[in-house]
This record gives C-alpha cells, structure tokens and sequence, in this order.
C-alpha cells in the first residue's frame, strides 16, 4: 500500500496563508511604512511563496496543472530578489515592482481559475487572481509623490503615497491570509485532499495488476 502523501494541496493553502500572515503582520506592527521596510517584507513574502509553489508543482500538483504554479513562482522570484537589493530601494521601485507582480501573478491565477472552472481549487485561484489584479490597480492609482501633512495630539505627521501603497499591500496580505486560511481548513479541502490521496492509491493498484499507469 503506497504511503499517504504529507504534502497536499490543502497544505500549500495554509502555507501561502501562514506566509501572507507573517508579511500582514510586519507591516501592521511596524512603525515606519516606508519603502526601506516595504521592500524586505514584499521580496521575503513573494520568494518564501515561490518556493512553496515550487515545491507543490514538483510533488502536490499533476501533469498538466502545474504551469500556473511554475510562472508564478518564476515571477515571483525575480522580483523579489530584486526587492532584496539595498542600493536601489526607493518608493518608485516598491510601487513599480508590487504593480508588476500583483498584475501579472494576478492575472495568470484567474486565467487558471476560469479554465478550470468546476475543479477543486478553481475558485480559490479566481479569487486570489482577482484580488491581484485589484491590488494593482488600486496602487497603480496611488501617486508616488503624494504627501498630505496634518496635525495630531502628538504634533505634526505626513500621509505619504509610499505609507499608502505599503498600507494596501498589507492589507491585501491580510484577506489572502484569511481566505487561504480558511479554504485550507474547510471539510471540503480535507475531503479533496483525501480524495486525491486515494485516487492515487487506487491507480498505483491498478499499475501493481497490470492496469493502466
């Protein structure tokens, strides 16, 4: 009897979840929303995501299915490695590279969840596609320059486009991390990812008795 996979599609939910959540909170609890924090936690957030999808094309995900992993993992890599580098850090390059990334991992999810639309997962990735696509638009709208200056209890402060645009990104991490936690912990996710274990198991038995592989 084959063993029980210990890495399903289920725990690639609550992975990207836990990740998002880790990426919410440091932005939530950090004091200085600049792009010197920005950054980091968008290029730390995308690659540790890549890597997961990574390994769920090599092992969750079958023949077939795993383009949309494999191009977002690509993407995501490259721009958050470029998010890594100190020397070039600055409010353009967070909105440009956040806009780049949410448009285009965005828009390869929901072209993934309309073609398969009535599968497992298929509404979760049209969901996760659709809100990428709005994070980008909604910083996209947000000018870089922008500065409003108004006065608190505690004196002076300044609303900047970059503390806008790190405040969106934040918050969308925040409902990616409740969603996925969610989908991830739902009957239905556990009985899909049952099914597909015994699935396998089943066709591995055939294979064993000269049925189709």
């Amino acid at each position: 009897m084959p063993a029980e996979r210990t890495f399903t599609a289920r725990h690639v939910q609550l992975t990207r979840a836990a990740l998002a959540a880790v990426a919410a909170l440091m932005i939530t609890f950090s004091p200085d929303h600049s792009a010197s924090v920005g950054l980091p936690t968008f290029g730390g957030f995308v690659i540790a995501t890549a890597l997961v999808l990574v390994l769920a094309a090599i092992i969750v995900y079958p023949a077939g299915h795993r383009w949309p992993a494999v191009i977002i993992a690509g993407i995501s890599f490259v721009l958050g490695m470029t998010a890594g580098i100190p020397s070039i850090r600055s409010d353009a390059l967070f909105f440009g590279l956040v806009i780049a990334w949410a448009a285009s991992t965005g828009l390869v999810e929901l072209i993934h969840g309309i073609r398969s639309k009535g599968t497992e997962g298929a509404r979760d990735a049209t969901l996760i596609g659709s809100l990428g696509l709005l994070l980008a638009l909604l910083l996209a709208l947000v000018p870089a320059g922008f500065v409003m200056d108004y006065t608190t209890p505690q004196g002076a402060a300044s609303l900047t486009g970059i503390i806008i645009g790190v405040g969106m990104f934040g918050g969308y991490a925040a409902i990616i991390a409740v969603f996925l936690g969610i989908a991830g912990l739902t009957p239905g996710a556990k009985k899909a990812a049952q099914a597909d274990a015994e699935k396998e198991a089943g066709t591995d038995s055939l294979a064993d008795h000269g049925g189709y592989a």
